[in-house]
């Protein structure tokens, strides 16, 4: 039965939990096993803690036992991305400079996970602070996709997305900033959905850009990703971003179709470097939505091709700001202190012997010494580098020309999707521009890489909704994503306009041979 309960939707395993056909242990037992005959080859947790998450599922079961009142997902492995503060456990967003970060509080999204009575199963592996599309960034091990472990399973929720196609657990929760749940989801065969900026709390998340991030779920289909949306929505007074709007019972309405459903798909989408199997099976995919009675209707979205160079500037200015804290003082990695003043001491007595007064002025004192030993040994190459780039942009003399520009233009690239939601009800087209590539071979390229993002990161600019559904499969046997985006907190819209996809195809039950 273990073999056969991890091959179930998250909506077929509460159907057996709720009616008695399976326990919470039994389900958090084949869990584990599979983490233990598979991880070895992925690498999507950075911790797992079997004891922690079997006694909560014997509790859970204990309670249903008694007709005690249960919570939305009472029973359900849910994995968590490692940048979601949770009370007393190590939160480290896959980075030195936290490696012993204990939070002393519960995320808002955790403690929602908590109160449905999710068993919350491991931590996962993510791109360092959040920053990177490929999890080759995490300052511990890169993530591998169980589709080809030679290739990257797209970052930075690459653990949160490799974790549910290996069939690790049903359910994860991942982050967006610019394609960071939607990627992963196109490049592992699953599905994931980055909701309206303010719609889920971002209150514990530990911050990469405070005005792009966002929680989201990542599951085998849509219907499973509407009953994690369900228990991560909604407002909260702690995040003051947090929008005062009703949650829709998103599992209720996922299975409905959209009737008279208008589809627009994007000119600017279609052109140079778009591998041909990804345009092929976009175009499919279409298709198969005028087959189900949509109209479907080209668009232009004129000011999307400044939405890699806009983000690449307002994401590394925000990263810059919010970095700052980790100094060795209030949080994060410090360096090793007395090393650092014998190497000090050493350094001065040297340049006074040799009369040197213009370098023992310049000699940083200790304590800007320990700021820059903490933060060069605690941070890795990718978070420097968009640390350096935001603290440029947001110089004296440089403000006006590069941040302020970018917000103008992001008010720009918002208006195009305004304009473009009054003739269509949903938006599709490409997630990544090719399938998933090898491990090693964009790293050297910081440009290449960022180019990656080039579908998904208006999304975040805009604030809009964005989903990614499997749909088709390369020569190679690689996952292709099929991206849907939606008006603000318009999630019900898009969730449904991807069940109706997969409810006439069968892409989002495919899973690797691993």
């Amino acid at each position: 039965m273990m073999t056969t309960l991890i091959h179930q939707s998250a909506a077929e395993l509460l159907g057996l939990l709720n009616a008695g056909q399976a326990t919470s242990a039994e389900l958090t037992r084949a869990y584990l096993a599979r983490i233990d005959a598979v991880d070895g080859k992925v690498r999507a947790f950075l911790r797992v803690d079997p004891s922690a998450a079997l006694a909560r599922a014997e509790e859970i079961d204990a309670r249903r036992k008694s007709d005690k009142p249960l919570g939305r997902l009472a029973g359900l492995p849910v994995a968590v991305k490692d940048l979601l503060c949770t009370t007393g456990e190590p939160t480290t967003c896959a980075s030195r400079m936290l490696e012993n970060f204990r939070p002393p509080y519960d995320a808002t999204v955790v403690q929602r996970l908590k109160a449905a009575d999710a068993v919350l199963i491991g931590r996962t592996n993510m791109d360092e602070f959040a920053m990177g599309g490929s999890n080759e960034n995490s300052a511990f091990f890169p993530t591998r996709n169980p589709w080809d472990t030679t290739r990257i399973p797209g970052g930075s929720s690459g653990g949160a997305a490799a974790c549910v196609a290996a069939r690790m657990a049903p359910l994860s929760v991942g982050s967006d900033t610019g394609g960071s749940i939607r990627c992963p989801a196109a490049l592992c065969g699953v599905s994931g959905l980055k909701p309206t900026y303010g719609r889920v709390s971002r209150y514990g998340l530990v911050a990469f850009a405070s005005s792009l991030d966002q929680i989201g779920p990542l599951a085998g289909s849509a219907e499973d990703c509407a009953l994690l949306l369900e228990v991560l929505a909604g407002h909260d007074p702690k995040d003051s971003t947090s929008v005062d709007r009703p949650v829709p019972d998103y599992s209720r309405t996922v299975t409905e179709p959209l009737k008279n459903l208008r589809i627009g798909w994007v000119r600017e989408h279609f052109g140079e470097g778009l591998d041909a199997e990804v345009e092929k099976a976009v175009r499919e995919a279409i298709r198969g939505y005028q087959s189900q009675g949509a109209t479907v209707k080209e668009l232009s979205l004129p000011h999307g091709k400044y939405a890699v160079a806009t983000y690449y500037i307002i994401a590394p200015c925000e990263a810059s700001s919010n970095l700052a804290r980790y100094d060795g003082v209030h949080f994060g990695h410090r360096t090793d202190e007395k090393a650092m003043v014998a190497e000090l001491e050493a350094q001065r007595k040297d340049l006074h012997q040799r009369g040197d007064q213009k370098a023992l002025d310049d000699l940083d004192n200790a304590l800007i010494r320990m700021y820059r030993r903490s933060r060069a040994e605690g941070f890795g190459p990718e978070v420097k580098r968009r640390i350096m780039l935001g603290t440029y942009a947001l110089s004296a003399g440089y403000y006006d020309a590069y941040y302020k520009k970018a917000l103008q233009v992001r008010r720009l690239i918002r208006r195009d999707f305004d304009e473009a939601f009054k003739e269509v009800d949903l938006i599709v087209g490409p997630v990544t521009p090719s399938p998933a590539y090898k491990i090693g071979e964009k790293i050297g390229n910081p440009l290449e890489m960022y180019l990656y993002d080039l579908y998904t990161v208006s999304t975040n600019l805009a604030g809009i909704a964005g989903m990614s559904i499997p749909c088709g499969l390369s020569s190679t046997g690689l996952p292709i994503g099929l991206h849907l985006q939606a008006p603000p907190f318009e999630e019900d819209r898009l969730l449904r306009g991807a069940a109706m996809f997969q409810q006439a195809t069968d892409w989002h039950t495919r899973q690797p041979e691993i």
